[in-house]
């Protein structure tokens, strides 16, 4: 595949990848308006929002399977649209039931699209032949930056029902500019993935080659937990417990949002010096100081830096261990580890809704900084089976 056009599949990927962030972090932004809107407790907010981690992990492997029978540019273009138009459902309910139904409408399209494109991308970094992936994940975070952004910007003036519309409308136009330069590539086949275009079974994994996939699972879903429960509580925390206004509880969520923008632009070097072990060990603990201070800081200001060193922390765990697991196993560890990634949505918002009920927020979003420090020691003690 010529080198341009490979260019302008990095530019269209890239685009969805940023526009998935904006869309995700403008609706979070929103939660402690809806909160109030349907009148929910913590536990049972938390129970709507399981909602979108169900409506994600169910539709996983589905999508993978309409990939491999349509490609994963289509269902990548098919997806935003859902998104796009799902987005707007939230602000419509007046009950925990009724958004949690449509919340799994949203996870359903949001899980869809991740597959998609993180397919995609794992293609055409294969045919590029460098480790750009941190890249496509960074425009994920910057997207959630921008979009958390201009969230905490309109909240004071917006009523969620126009904001979240307005979300509609930017999403249509980014799918409606990005999408046909991916309806008219097929994705590049690198020559060691020839054997997935012909529709060949992929390879039996051994028990071991299993063991150490499913081990870089956990460590995704330690990350997805973390970043579930930003993306959920943190600017409920900021607003609930240090009484700040809508705009910085707002704010929280961005600062996340560009420390992982920063550490995933940075994510090839680092990983080039460091290397993926210390890079996951050195990330984990990062990130366990950082939540400890974001959760339990007395002040607003303390608890935005802590949410910061979180996002630094965590910023390339997730994508070292996709691209390990998909080293290790092709496609089908991939699939094994993004579904145990995105396993940690599915189980941090009603967790910590409950430890929210039965001891306080600041005390359950500790348990981040509990699974961050469990990555970093998967990350010590496995480094000798994962060289091998």
């Amino acid at each position: 595949m010529p080198g341009d056009t490979l260019t302008r599949l990095r530019v269209a990927i890239t685009a969805f990848f940023a526009l998935d962030g904006f869309i995700f972090a403008g609706w979070v932004v929103r939660i402690p308006a809806i909160k109030q809107q349907t009148d929910a407790s913590a536990s049972t907010l938390g129970l709507a929002l399981l909602g979108v981690s169900a409506g994600a992990v169910i539709t996983m492997t589905l999508t993978g399977r309409l990939c491999h029978r349509f490609g994963a540019h289509p269902v990548t273009v098919v997806c935003a649209v859902l998104l796009s138009l799902s987005v707007a459902l939230p602000p419509l309910t007046h009950s925990a039931l009724a958004l949690g139904g449509v919340l799994l409408v949203f996870g359903a399209a949001f899980g869809g699209i991740n597959v998609a494109f993180n397919s995609a991308a794992i293609d055409l970094v294969a045919a590029l032949k460098r480790p750009v992936l941190p890249s496509f994940h960074a425009a994920f975070s910057l997207g959630g930056m921008v979009g958390a952004g201009l969230g905490g910007l309109v909240a004071g003036a917006l009523s969620p029902t126009r904001h979240l519309l307005g979300l509609t409308v930017v999403g249509l136009l980014v799918t409606a500019a990005a999408g046909p330069t991916l309806l008219r590539h097929e994705p590049p086949r690198p020559p060691e993935r020839a054997h997935d275009a012909a529709g060949e079974a992929p390879r039996r994994l051994d028990g071991r080659t299993r063991a150490l996939v499913v081990v870089f699972g956990l460590i995704a879903l330690c990350t997805a937990y973390g970043e579930g429960a930003m993306a959920d509580w943190g600017a409920l925390h900021l607003e609930q417990d240090l009484d700040t206004s809508p705009g910085v509880a707002a704010a929280g969520y961005s600062c996340f949002a560009l420390a992982m923008t920063v550490g995933r632009l940075t994510g090839t070097a680092l990983l080039e010096r460091l290397g993926r072990t210390r890079t996951v060990v050195a990330g984990g603990t990062v990130a366990a100081a950082g939540m400890l201070l974001g959760s339990l800081a007395p002040s607003a200001w303390a608890a935005l830096l802590g949410f910061a060193v979180t996002g630094l922390g965590l910023a390339n765990l997730f994508p070292v261990a996709v691209e390990r697991a998909g080293t290790l196993a092709g496609p089908s560890g991939v699939a094994i580890a993004s579904t145990l990634g995105y396993g940690g949505m599915l189980l941090g918002p009603p967790a910590i809704g409950f430890m929210a009920d039965w001891f306080s927020l600041p005390a359950a979003l500790t348990s981040v900084a509990v699974l961050a420090a469990v990555a970093a020691l998967i990350g010590v003690t496995t480094r000798r089976a994962a060289a091998g």
